[in-house]
């Protein structure tokens, strides 16, 4: 009884409020509040798309803790996590970051040029699949990226995998968001209404078999946290 009362703690939205008014957002950069409020304005409903303020300021951390100097970013929209992480690297780093839908990241992109980090990002306007393999093929890109974030089509996040063991140095990490898809997969098929697998979608099936993959592969080291949405950083060990 103990336990389920702590996870429906830990699940609630007051809590989420909670953390997000009292530590996150006193804390969010200025540019990182404007890019945010203008997802919104301009997506409404599909603002949610970026990462949320504590993920972001996550991320921020760990790549500072890391040291990270070059990353790789497989899915921008308006570019949140893109421009903390752009705040969060040294002047000199270099991110890469892939999407094809240009229009969604010049949403952000003001806010990126203002907060001077322009300099460090290299956009790539294409499906990341096609953009990874160019990186690997024609620049002598493989093994050298501290880090790869991943918040994309989540069919193609075990494709991306495979892909990015290559590009991220050993020692280096992976980021998935989304893993656990508004804690839908850990749901059987039963205990979800019609309603629910509408809304939802074939994601949490995919969403599913990366964590059951992920949890199986011995080339990384895992964790899988429920900040956020979910998301599972991998370690590349060989």
């Amino acid at each position: 009884m103990k336990e389920k009362f702590s996870c429906t703690i830990l699940q609630s939205e007051a809590l989420t409020k909670y953390l997000l008014e009292t530590s996150a957002y006193p804390r969010e950069h200025q540019q990182l509040k404007e890019l945010r409020q203008a997802t919104v304005d301009k997506y409404s409903h599909l603002s949610v798309m970026n990462v949320p303020a504590d993920e972001g300021q996550f991320l921020s951390m760990l790549l500072k803790v890391m040291n990270a100097k070059k990353t790789i970013e497989v899915g921008v929209f308006t570019g949140y996590s893109l421009l903390a992480t752009a705040l969060a690297l040294p002047d000199e780093a270099k991110i890469i970051a892939i999407d094809p839908d240009r229009e969604a990241y010049e949403v952000g992109l003001p806010f990126i040029e203002k907060a001077g980090v322009t300099h460090k990002i290299q956009f790539i306007h294409s499906d990341a699949v096609t953009a990874i393999n160019q990186l690997l093929l024609h620049s002598g890109e493989e093994g050298t990226f501290d880090f790869a974030f991943v918040d994309a089509d989540k069919e193609n996040y075990i494709n991306y995998h495979e892909l990015l063991l290559k590009v991220v140095k050993v020692g280096g990490v992976i980021g998935y968001d989304n893993t656990l898809w508004a804690g839908t997969v850990a749901l059987a098929d039963e205990d979800l209404t019609q309603e629910w697998k509408d809304k939802i979608g074939e994601n949490r099936i995919f969403l599913r078999n990366l964590n059951t993959f992920l949890a199986k592969d011995s080339r990384i080291e895992l964790a899988h946290l429920s900040i956020g949405d979910g998301l599972s950083l991998c370690r590349r060990l060989h």
